[in-house]
């Protein structure tokens, strides 16, 4: 089935703002690659600004749908959601072109000027903090209740760090988890 104009455009932005960055990557490229009249990046997306909010948007989806479907496996295996969730962020992390993570990416341009793409991409990172700690609280363990804020600067140093260590940042990331939540390191089988 072939992808509507408003999906190429989402999808031709998104790899084009994560690979470039967001500001060194004008409508007219994001246009031209997509291969799509100007007239119809304006009919889905008003502003530029529009259209990174709708690629964060997607991308923060696309993300957290991943968190779920490993959360809801591993309660159906009897595994730990917690471990599900940390092994699903670093998987993810494998996924295609080093680039670290497009929320950092977002805050770092859009921070002295553009307070609502700066918000969202901030209340983003957020969420998964929110998630580690809600499956923490849930997860019956006792303890040092730093664990997930603990997790969550592991997960995301990984992630920062992608490009500039590459592989190694996964590899020492999950090591680091394993530690932080008191398990064998998080490696993957």
């Amino acid at each position: 089935m072939p992808r509507s104009k408003r999906d190429n455009l989402l999808n031709t932005a998104e790899m084009l703002f994560y690979r470039e960055g967001f500001h060194a990557t004008g409508i007219d490229r994001v246009i031209r690659e997509a291969g799509v009249a100007r007239m119809t990046l304006y009919h889905h997306f008003p502003s530029k600004e529009a259209l990174v909010m709708a690629v964060l948007r997607r991308r923060h989806r696309r993300y957290f749908e991943r968190l779920d479907r490993a959360i809801t496996d591993a309660v159906r295996a009897g595994q730990d959601p917690l471990r599900a969730v940390t092994d699903a962020h670093f998987e993810w992390l494998e996924g295609p072109g080093p680039q670290g993570c497009m929320l950092i990416k977002a805050i770092a341009e859009y921070a002295a000027h553009e307070p609502q793409i700066d918000q969202l991409a901030a209340e983003y990172k957020q969420n998964l903090l929110a998630l580690l700690r809600e499956l923490w609280a849930v997860s019956g363990r006792v303890g040092d209740d730093d664990i997930p804020g603990e997790l969550f600067v592991v997960l995301e140093g990984a992630t920062s760090l992608i490009p500039v260590i590459g592989g190694e940042a996964v590899t020492h990331g999950r090591h680091m988890a394993g530690r932080v939540l008191g398990h064998t390191p998080l490696v993957r089988e």
